[in-house]
């Protein structure tokens, strides 16, 4: 549930989804050269380099009911969360997702993205090297920091979604889309989200994602010479659009082993913002987000 804030971190998280979406390219046979030589990239830098962009409404609503319909579009940056306090991340836009990153912890605080439907049936191979982001200002992970640890890289924003474009498949495997997490969890229930998440895209149109890293303590254990900071869970939520009426939900899954139903980790949108702190959904009216946000909906 939010409360209203003017700060310049929400007006800046708002023009970065303005150009990711303005930007964003469609994927095409050309997409391979661009992934060939990422050095050329400029949709890794600073978000806070974009300028010039405006962000559609998200407040007019057309009148059409029908499933699959204009209706049923999500809002142009709806998935960019907005911290209630700031905490000081760095922000960056890449072809498919956005994320604040912090530079302490060596992991991002959230990364949000939107996959829709068409970008569900992409064919683009899987990535297969992880490196550091060269958007990031500063101390960040490398490779040699997970060798040995115990812990996989987890995606936050999956490579999976993002097979429509070789560039945005190169990008999700930047370390500042991953944090260390339990390899059961992150090839286990935290796929499964995963998973159901591309199948409400195509089913839907369209899901918004936000996901990210919880830390209970200040003084998290760390691993490798970069000193990552290891989660202690990890959080999602994710928006869809159906017969003209949103549906938000939550899930936190502590980084550990398990096998549960998805049901297990649900919570509510608002439920997860108090675990961490973060308003979701700030630009959908404050009427819609209370509502959506307090209760926990049936999986469909």
């Amino acid at each position: 549930m939010k409360k209203r804030s003017n700060s310049l971190l929400y007006l800046v998280a708002l023009a970065v989804a303005a150009g990711y979406v303005a930007l964003r390219p469609a994927a095409s046979k050309g997409d391979d050269a661009a992934a060939a030589d990422l050095s050329s990239v400029t949709d890794g830098r600073p978000a806070t380099d974009v300028s010039g962009a405006t962000t559609p409404s998200p407040y007019s609503e057309p009148d059409v009911t029908k499933a699959g319909s204009t209706a049923d579009a999500l809002p142009d940056g709806v998935e960019i969360p907005h911290y209630e306090i700031s905490r000081g991340g760095q922000l960056i836009r890449h072809t498919g997702f956005t994320l604040s990153y912090d530079a302490d912890y060596k992991t991002p605080q959230w990364v949000a993205w939107t996959l829709t439907a068409a970008e569900a049936e992409g064919t683009e191979p899987r990535g297969k090297s992880f490196t550091p982001d060269p958007a990031v200002r500063g101390a960040q992970a490398y490779t040699t920091d997970y060798k040995g640890s115990g812990y996989d890289r987890g995606h936050m924003a999956p490579a999976a979604d993002m097979k429509w474009s070789a560039r945005a498949m190169a990008e999700s495997f930047y370390l500042t889309n991953v944090c260390p997490q339990i390899r059961n969890l992150n090839r286990g229930d935290w796929k499964d989200l995963e998973d159901l998440t591309r199948d409400w895209a195509r089913r839907f149109g369209a899901v918004s994602v936000t996901a990210g890293p919880i830390y209970s303590s200040r003084s998290p254990r760390r691993i490798g010479a970069n000193r990552v900071a290891v989660p202690d869970a990890f959080y999602k939520v994710l928006l869809i659009k159906t017969r003209g009426n949103y549906r938000a939900y939550g899930f936190i899954f502590r980084n550990e082993a398990g096998s549960r139903p998805l049901t297990a980790y649900q919570l509510t949108v608002d439920e997860v913002e108090r675990r961490t702190g973060i308003d979701f959904f700030p630009s959908l009216p404050d009427k819609v987000e209370r509502g959506i946000e307090a209760r926990k909906p049936a999986l469909p």
